[in-house]
């Protein structure tokens, strides 16, 4: 019984997100169902994050078994074609280690965001960017999510919902860079609480617009309230970059 790894991207605007649930299509789910239209058995796959409703991926990860030894260019055709006409594409297919799982195997997850910074409406990236007017100060962003860097507790910048048996995670990289209109926050962990690099970077945006400094995020992060928070960044701006492992 092979064991598959998938590399995917997918737009996540008409999904739920990732995970399989009742109140609409999810990522998760359609793979399902490709697999089962030409495999004909009944898998779900596991994937490296559980990404929301309308969070793109550019490198998420899965993997499931098939009973059947399949070549994986088979594999990969075969889901691209059963997943048409929805924006999921299959970029790499290969056989992985029986012990492989794209959750718990994982080193690191690297999680972009993108930020249109201008006063004209979004048309391409429309969905795919959170659109800001007031000019940020993209170094200021750097310098503040800098104190937010290391082993801490995240409660300030975790949601509600999280199921994370702990708040203390470590981020091993938070850097902001302007790309001429762009703003992009990137981010790098094992692993993150739910809602975390969201949360991050829309108290980041307070900063870059003057109204927060890089203190009042440090007082923010070590408050451990998620009252101290700014308002959550939208979903349309995440994109899960990257998922490694050793």
């Amino acid at each position: 019984m092979p064991r598959y790894k998938l590399t995917l991207e997918y737009d996540g605007t008409p999904f739920v997100g990732w995970q399989v649930q009742e109140n609409g299509p999810s990522v998760q789910g359609r793979l399902a169902e490709a697999i089962k239209a030409f495999a004909d058995e009944d898998v779900i796959p596991g994937g490296a994050g559980r990404t929301d409703a309308g969070v793109h991926a550019l490198g998420q990860v899965a993997h499931f078994d098939l009973d059947k030894d399949w070549p994986c260019y088979k594999v990969r055709d075969a889901l691209n074609a059963q997943v048409r006409p929805d924006p999921i594409s299959v970029l790499e297919c290969e056989i992985a280690a029986p012990d492989f799982d794209a959750r718990f195997s994982a080193t690191a997850r690297h999680y972009l965001y993108r930020i249109v910074n201008r006063r004209g409406p979004l048309a391409l990236l429309r969905n795919r960017a959170w659109h800001v007017v007031p000019a940020l100060d993209a170094s200021a962003m750097h310098e503040a999510a800098q104190g937010l860097v290391g082993n801490h507790d995240f409660s300030t910048f975790r949601s509600a919902e999280c199921q994370a048996a702990s708040p203390v995670k470590t981020l091993d990289r938070l850097a902001v860079v302007r790309h001429r209109e762009e703003v992009w926050i990137e981010a790098s962990a094992r692993s993150f609480l739910h809602n975390q690099v969201r949360s991050m970077v829309g108290s980041l945006k307070l900063v870059g617009a003057g109204r927060w400094t890089a203190q009042d995020m440090r007082q923010a992060l070590e408050a451990r309230d998620r009252s101290a928070c700014g308002p959550v960044a939208p979903p349309c701006g995440l994109y899960l970059a990257k998922v490694d492992y050793a």
